[in-house]
């Protein structure tokens, strides 16, 4: 179950929304997540960004066909339609560059496992792997090559001790409650429980927070 089907529940009229609303709702909840989590959460699967991206490439198109004409009609719609393309261009942009942020503080991390691989994009796969592979190398000619080969490893797990970097997943997050849950959290003394009520805000540790976001009983904030 997703967010979309809670808010069908919550709201019968839901799927009476366009879809360029839905769409744009759904575009601004990953954006809030992306940019509110510690760790790069799943790529939307669904087709959201190629839907988004044709609706930019389409009003891109329909500006540049208004453009000239000097009736104040279509010059006041013209005004609204770049508005509002740059509202999704600006969510857009803020959503890719949070999550490239990540991916280039923790790369090693998301292509050290297949699960962790499938949350990127084809595109942001491309890039962490060339990323990854052009830093290395600029390493090898830097300095590692001086080492011996044994120590050349970027991802040595020698003595328990682990060398990528990863994301800290007890950092604190706001979530909001979309359904009556129970609430579990894990504290440095005691861990603690509580009956979380539909819209209440709480404050988690990710490790915590995370089971909720994912199914679909809350969404980061």
């Amino acid at each position: 179950m997703d967010i979309d089907d809670i808010l069908r529940e919550v709201d019968p009229s839901f799927d009476s929304i366009p879809e360029e609303t839905r769409d744009l709702q759904a575009l601004t909840r990953a954006w809030v997540a992306e940019r509110c989590s510690p760790e790069l959460l799943d790529w939307p699967a669904d087709g959201l960004f190629e839907r988004i991206s044709e609706r930019i490439k389409q009003q891109i198109e329909k500006i540049e066909e208004m453009t000239g004409d000097m009736d104040p009609k279509t010059n006041f719609a013209l005004i609204v339609i770049q508005t509002e393309l740059e509202r999704y261009k600006y969510v857009v942009r803020s959503y890719l560059r949070a999550r490239i942020a990540k991916i280039d503080k923790h790369t090693l991390h998301y292509l050290s496992s297949a699960a962790l691989r499938t949350r990127l994009s084809p595109t942001e796969l491309a890039y962490a792997t060339r990323h990854q592979a052009l830093l290395h190398n600029h390493y090898l000619s830097s300095f590692l090559s001086s080492f011996p080969p044994p120590l050349q490893n970027l991802n040595d797990n020698a003595g328990n001790i682990g060398m990528i970097d990863t994301p800290d997943l007890d950092t604190a997050v706001f979530i909001r409650l979309l359904r009556d849950t129970l609430v579990e959290g894990k504290g440095t003394d005691a861990d603690g429980e509580m009956d979380g009520k539909n819209g209440d805000i709480v404050i988690l540790r990710w490790t915590d927070a995370r089971k909720l976001v994912d199914s679909g009983l809350a969404e980061v904030v």
